[in-house]
This record gives C-alpha cells, sequence and structure tokens, in this order.
C-alpha cells in the first residue's frame, strides 16, 4: 500500500510539474517571434515525453501487479526462500541459488509466463533491475498473447 501511495505522489508531483513546463512553452509560443516559438515548441516537447514515459511505466506496473494478483489466485507466487542478512537485505549467495532454479524453471517452459514472472521476481532479487524488467515484459507478453522478442 505504501509503495502505491509513493507512486501515486510522484505521478501527482510529475503531472504538476509537467502542465507548469507545458504552459511555459505555450507562453513562449505566444510570445510570436521566431526564437521564442522555437523555444516554446522545443520546450513543449519535454512535457510530451514524460507523459508518455509516465504512461507506458504505469500501464507496466499496473499489469506486473494484475499477473501477481492471478499467480497468487493460483497459488504460484514464489515463495521466499532467501537467506538474509543481519540488517535484513538479501544474502547474495541466497539470491545466486534461487536465481539458477528459476532459471532453469524458465529454460524448461520457455512459453510459460508464470516461470518468466518467477525468475522477474528472481531478477529483481539479485538487484538486475533491467534485466528483471525484461523478464516481467516477456511474462506479459506472453500472458497477453502477443509475439514476445528473444531476451
Amino acid at each position: 500500500m505504501r509503495a502505491k501511495l509513493s507512486y501515486a505522489v510522484t505521478a501527482a508531483v510529475l503531472v504538476f510539474y509537467f502542465v507548469l513546463v507545458g504552459s511555459r512553452g505555450v507562453m513562449l509560443i505566444q510570445s510570436g517571434t521566431l526564437i521564442t516559438v522555437t523555444f516554446g515548441v522545443a520546450v513543449l516537447i519535454l512535457p510530451v515525453i514524460g507523459l508518455w514515459f509516465l504512461w507506458k511505466n504505469t500501464q507496466f506496473v499496473r499489469k506486473a501487479n494484475a499477473l501477481a494478483a492471478e499467480l497468487d489466485a493460483e497459488g504460484g507466487l514464489p515463495v521466499d526462500e532467501l537467506k538474509r542478512t543481519p540488517a535484513g537485505r538479501i544474502d547474495r549467495d541466497s539470491a545466486d541459488e534461487v536465481f539458477g532454479k528459476r532459471k532453469a524453471e524458465t529454460e524448461a517452459a520457455p512459453d510459460d509466463w508464470r516461470s518468466w514472472f518467477r525468475l522477474a521476481v528472481a531478477y529483481h532479487d539479485a538487484r538486475d533491475t533491467p534485466r528483471a524488467r525484461k523478464a516481467m515484459q516477456r511474462a506479459i507478453a506472453l500472458h497477453d498473447g502477443r509475439p514476445v522478442q528473444q531476451l
């Protein structure tokens, strides 16, 4: 719940910022000179790119959460079997061991979105965020029946 609230607050602040920057771009365009119009258009591009990125990221999180809920209903969420340090951080050797299991599971069933979801969690636990995101994207694509790209 805390993560959702934090995400919502961050998104709201970003949208406010995009509106503020966009209004400045419009003001520059309304000035009417060649330089200010050019600069105003350039300034307007930034909020458009930002809103697109925020939208795509929100869609990704929403779809990943839906997969997690579906997997939870099936009883297939990965069990947290990771060892932790006294400070509560995940032990690297433990994460690597679990990752090996998840990778083997995914290699045995490469078209199963569930195995890709669990592999994404293992990548995340091993602190490999880019690969975790790619694995989750693949899980989402397989679940939706869309063609998938190779990792």
